[in-house]
């Protein structure tokens, strides 16, 4: 079973394999169909197509963020749909240094699926060493997916309000440094971060190759940011809950285990006037 990351070279040697499933996770957030259209231009052999805003999440309503959890049992019936169930090893992928591909890795393991790894480098990294695509649209096999919820995975609004304050605790930001900071905000109505929270973009994740990093290098770096934190007591959150769950795929691979998401992160913060903010480093 494979919990974190899969090779290129391993995953070109089970895409026969019955019990393992690919998904296309691409996903453009000011195009939300770039990655659809990419898709049925070429994909990796086998691969199905989940789209962040059609499957992978709820839709918004006024006091959520710009992608809440979706319905799980929806979720679960949709797996089905696409053939997986708990004898089958999944693999997600995308083209984005995994930022988008991280978001059906964290939902199957909320569902108890531990079978789930992302694919190291992406399509990027599968097109370099010139494996096969095709845009062949795969026939699936309906099955029974049974979710198993582990709702202890992640946490919502009071209780970032709670650890924002607690010295045994941490928030951990993903996005990009300029929109912690409030310098920058693209996407969202009103810039800046929760306050007590610290920044560290996912992109911090990667080597140059577009792979993650050695395990012993990410635990280098988390232990820095945890500064005696317990693992288990860290938060991450990002614009929207999607690019979050890269951190928490890095503390996994570095052995720091049991950090948490905050799904409506920063688009589910400033939803409620009342919610402090804070602008700067």
């Amino acid at each position: 079973m494979h919990t974190t990351l899969v090779s290129a070279e391993l995953l070109a040697q089970h895409l026969d394999a019955p019990n393992w499933i690919v998904f296309d996770c691409r996903f453009t957030l000011t195009d939300p169909d770039a990655g659809l259209r990419a898709y049925r231009h070429g994909h990796i052999p086998g691969a199905r197509y989940a789209h962040l805003d059609n499957d992978l999440s709820s839709p918004v309503t006024p006091a959520s963020g710009r992608h809440p959890l979706p319905d799980p049992q929806l979720l679960a019936e949709k797996l089905g749909q696409w053939g997986v169930d708990a004898t089958k090893q999944i693999v997600v992928y995308d083209d984005s240094f995994g930022s988008m591909a991280v978001r059906m890795w964290w939902l199957l393991r909320w569902l108890g699926h531990d079978a789930v790894a992302l694919l190291d480098g992406g399509l990027p990294g599968w097109m370099r060493q010139k494996l096969p695509v095709n845009a062949d649209i795969p026939q699936t096999i309906p099955t029974r997916f049974i979710s198993h919820l582990q709702n202890t995975l992640w946490v919502d609004a009071a209780e970032i309000e709670q650890a924002r304050q607690d010295k045994n605790r941490l928030v951990l930001d993903a996005r990009p440094e300029d929109r912690f900071s409030g310098e920058r905000e693209p996407l969202d109505k009103i810039a800046g971060h929760i306050p007590g929270s610290i920044n560290w973009t996912f992109e911090e994740n990667i080597d140059f190759d577009g792979t993650y990093l050695p395990a012993e290098e990410l635990r280098d770096a988390y232990l820095n940011l945890l500064h005696g934190v317990a693992p288990e007591q860290a938060i991450h959150t990002c614009g929207s809950g999607v690019t979050a769950c890269h951190n928490i795929l890095a503390m996994e691979i570095a052995g720091l285990p049991g950090s948490k998401l905050y799904p409506g992160s920063w688009s589910e913060w400033i939803a409620d006037p009342t919610r402090p903010i804070a602008t700067g480093e």
